[in-house]
């Protein structure tokens, strides 16, 4: 039996597979894309008609393995990640993950598991190790099978909505924190994305115009962390679509505005034993069945039973990723333009280690006596490599029994002590941090790890290897 064999088998596949059938023939279903998510976070894949789902289904597509790695080339002209000699892969349909796109109700997508192709000489059919999706999955898996509990995430996607003005990009909205007028401006962008997303199995729960040009922040509730990230790429496509339909810029880069905020992406995650899923309220019809499950009930273990402050499984878990925070860094601001954000301090952004109470200068946050924010993590990051980092730092933290530390009530923007304990401030930093951490470096099992870091090697390489407009302010009239 192969990976793709044991996939294929999974109990209640062919429910769900059965069940797409009858939504494809319901909705009237003509096309179907089978999606999955490359290291950047890039979402991929194929198309195919809707009367080749069963097929498709049992044999998967197939796509180069350089997919996952954006069939990029690097600046050398060598392809990133896997040669043109390497083999395709194989995608697998996940059914439980079929949606109807509310924008277009003729087509569908699924979210797909990555395996070698069934001819390969070594390991053929074996789950292919650079896909982000199924490392965190067995990521999941593993750590409750060690640990006996679960993570939850929570993720606050900001980004902004941005417009053209000739050749230059500016914000839809003024740069208002919390201003419902600068809301308002938006109401009908933000009223369109509620409704897909509502469609597509996101519980939306809150939102707020942020402190920048058009930044907007509307959450969904927290669950497993693999249904989280799927959430979060689904909500960066439904916003590129709500842009295509109003003629604006869905902006997720991190820091397209110096001396305002960027775009973070919080992730608040949290401890559990027990609770089952459970289906989110008014469910939309047209989704397979995890689509809009909700892991829901259980304990909470970070609060203490007495309700006097953390437990010690909340401290343990801050220490595991304080340990671990340098190498995190990668794999949560992981572009070069991440690092606009860290250095134009005193805008809401970590750059230290440590952690708070409610102190929103510091990398780790308790927001809540029952969770915890990871503030470094930026609007571009993805999901499945976060996600996968924090189950193995926490983990690291429960296992070594890891000290947190005291808590800061300081502005660690203004403390020369804070100052020194950074965090890498640039790429290059980051991505040596985490080749030198063993622990998170596993977390990206297999070939992720170095699929990851040639795609982020060269993009820093690119980076150093440019000519900026900096260069010109800054030395055109420059005499030695």
């Amino acid at each position: 039996m192969t990976g793709i064999d044991d996939f294929l088998n999974r109990q209640g596949r062919a429910d769900d597979v059965a069940h797409a059938r009858k939504l494809i023939d319901t909705f009237e279903i003509e096309y179907i894309y089978v999606q999955y998510v490359t290291v950047t976070g890039r979402v991929v894949g194929k198309g195919m008609p809707a009367a080749h789902w069963e097929r498709v289904a049992e044999r998967g597509v197939q796509l180069v393995y350089g997919s996952t790695a954006n069939v990029s080339a690097g600046r050398t002209g060598r392809y990133l990640g896997y040669g043109p000699e390497a083999s395709e892969l194989v995608a697998v349909p996940e059914p439980d993950t079929f949606a109807r796109l509310p924008w277009d109700g003729r087509v569908a997508r699924v979210f797909a598991r990555l395996f070698r192709n069934r001819e390969e000489e070594h390991e053929p059919g074996a789950p292919l190790t650079s896909d982000c999706r199924g490392n965190l999955a067995r990521m999941t898996a593993g750590f409750a099978d060690r640990h006996g509990l679960e993570l939850r995430i929570g993720t606050e996607p900001e980004m902004m909505w941005l417009r053209r003005e000739g050749a230059e990009l500016v914000g839809a909205s003024k740069p208002y924190c919390y201003h419902i007028d600068q809301f308002e401006e938006l109401r009908d962008v933000m009223l369109r994305v509620l409704r897909y997303a509502r469609e597509m199995g996101l519980d939306m729960i809150q939102g707020d115009h942020e402190d920048a040009p058009g930044q907007l922040e509307l959450n969904f509730a927290f669950d497993e962390p693999l249904r989280n990230a799927d959430r979060l790429i689904t909500y960066r496509q439904i916003c590129r679509q709500v842009a295509r339909e109003f003629d604006l810029v869905a902006c997720f880069m991190t820091k397209p505005f110096m001396g305002l905020s960027a775009s973070g992406c919080h992730h608040n995650f949290s401890l559990w034993s027990g609770g089952e899923d459970a289906p989110m309220a008014d469910a939309p019809d047209a989704v397979g069945r995890n689509v809009a499950a909700y892991r829901r009930g259980g304990r909470n273990l970070f609060p203490r039973a007495d309700g006097a402050g953390l437990s010690e499984e909340a401290l343990h878990s801050i220490g595991g990723v304080l340990a671990h925070l340098p190498a995190l860094t990668a794999l949560a601001a992981s572009t070069v333009n991440s690092y606009r954000r860290m250095w134009d301090s005193g805008l809401w952004a970590p750059f230290t280690r440590g952690w708070g109470h409610q102190n929103r200068t510091c990398a780790l946050r308790v927001s809540a006596p029952d969770r915890i924010e990871y503030r470094a993590a930026d609007s571009m990051v993805n999901p499945y490599l976060m996600a996968a980092g924090l189950l193995a730092a926490v983990g690291d933290g429960l296992r070594s029994k890891l000290p947190a530390g005291e808590p800061t009530t300081a502005n660690t923007y203004e403390s020369d002590a804070a100052r020194a304990d950074r965090l890498p401030m640039n790429l290059g930093e980051a991505l040596a941090a985490l080749h030198d951490d063993a622990l998170v470096r596993s977390a990206l099992h297999g070939d992720l790890y170095s699929v990851f870091r040639d795609h982020k090697q060269d993009e820093w390489e690119r980076f150093l290897a440019t000519t900026t407009s900096w260069d010109f302010d800054a030395y055109l009239d420059y005499v030695p």
